[in-house]
């Protein structure tokens, strides 16, 4: 074993736990472990990392920035798919590797999204409140009369967004029996654009990345190109739609339901519309939350390592132009 110690303030599991170990001493404290919840800032991630003589750090959510990149670092391994939490041109100025975790979490929120479909077509809370409460028998009606729905075999679903959690979604919706279209202009196998897409499927379902094109994507011109009644699933960020737009179709049904993981700052205020709609299913960004998605991480960024110490350029390094720094 080398000298070096790695530190990691993100969870890691699975078997490349021992590959990381085998890398130097491993020191993982993760953030979510801690109540109340622990975030380090720069400088407290900083003074943390000099502590312990850290020479790789392995970061989710903790900023790597400023004072961070200043401890002539190995290495910085962010467990995301999009290293947002670390300042990636400042580590290449200082001539540290930023690896990632490219689709760490696309099967978990692929499957949330199939969920989510299913909750709200089966309009599931609601039903579940009324055996909770003993109102099966609700209003003098039986359960069949009150929870018919469509099934979604033989509908079309429209996936905007072919990444890895779009094409992970993609091949659940099929084994469902759907018919799958996509819109997707940086991806050569997209059936449709996105105007076609919204005119065309009876489930729209989000898998974009938040751009300066993306943000406000699914707006009300959009909305009203939606077929009457469809179903509007949202896994992937709350920016991608406009939510009073979005509100008005499900009050009126012009839009029959919607999933929703995401809301501005992961929060959706008690009083807000949607909160008294039973067509509406409601989740706190949980899409990613499986002990699967620590596994992929670890093994993502303990591969990368493994190839950056053998002089290798690891296929998940962020910033391969540091490789030419020699």
């Amino acid at each position: 074993m080398s000298g070096r110690t790695i530190l990691s303030t993100a969870p890691l599991r699975g078997p490349s736990v021992d590959d990381l170990r085998s890398l130097g001493e491993l020191l993982v404290d993760p953030w979510i472990d801690h109540q109340p919840l622990r975030l380090y800032s720069a400088e407290d991630l900083a003074a943390r990392a000099e502590e312990v003589g850290a020479s790789v750090l392995i970061c989710e959510a903790d900023q790597c920035e400023g004072p961070v990149l200043e401890l002539g670092l190995e290495a910085i391994g962010s467990t995301r798919g999009d290293p947002t939490n670390v300042d990636v041109e400042g580590a290449t100025r200082h001539g540290i590797p930023v690896l990632r975790a490219p689709g760490r979490n696309a099967d978990a929120v692929a499957e949330l999204a199939v969920a989510l479909l299913l909750a709200a077509t089966r309009r599931i809370v609601a039903a579940d409140r009324d055996v909770r409460t003993g109102q099966v028998y609700r209003d003098g009606s039986i359960p069949y009369q009150r929870f018919r729905s469509w099934q979604v075999a033989g509908r079309t679903v429209g996936i905007v967004g072919l990444g890895a959690v779009g094409r992970a979604a993609a091949w659940r919706f099929e084994g469902l029996g759907m018919r799958v279209i996509s819109a997707d202009p940086f991806a050569p196998d997209a059936t449709h654009d996105l105007d076609d897409l919204l005119a065309e499927a009876d489930v729209v379902s989000m898998h974009a990345a938040v751009t300066p094109d993306t943000v406000g994507l699914i707006s009300a011109e959009r909305i009203a190109r939606m077929r009457p009644g469809a179903v509007y699933l949202n896994t992937a960020r709350a920016a991608l739609h406009d939510l009073d737009a979005l509100t008005d179709a499900l009050a009126s049904g012009a839009v029959g339901a919607a999933g929703l993981d995401h809301f501005e700052g992961e929060h959706l205020g008690g009083d807000h519309p949607l909160v008294g709609m039973d067509n509406v299913v409601l989740t706190p960004h949980i899409g990613g939350a499986t002990y699967d998605t620590e596994v992929h991480h670890t093994t993502s960024i303990a591969d990368g390592l493994a190839a950056l110490f053998r002089g290798e350029t690891p296929a998940n390094l962020a910033n391969p132009e540091v490789m030419d720094r020699g």
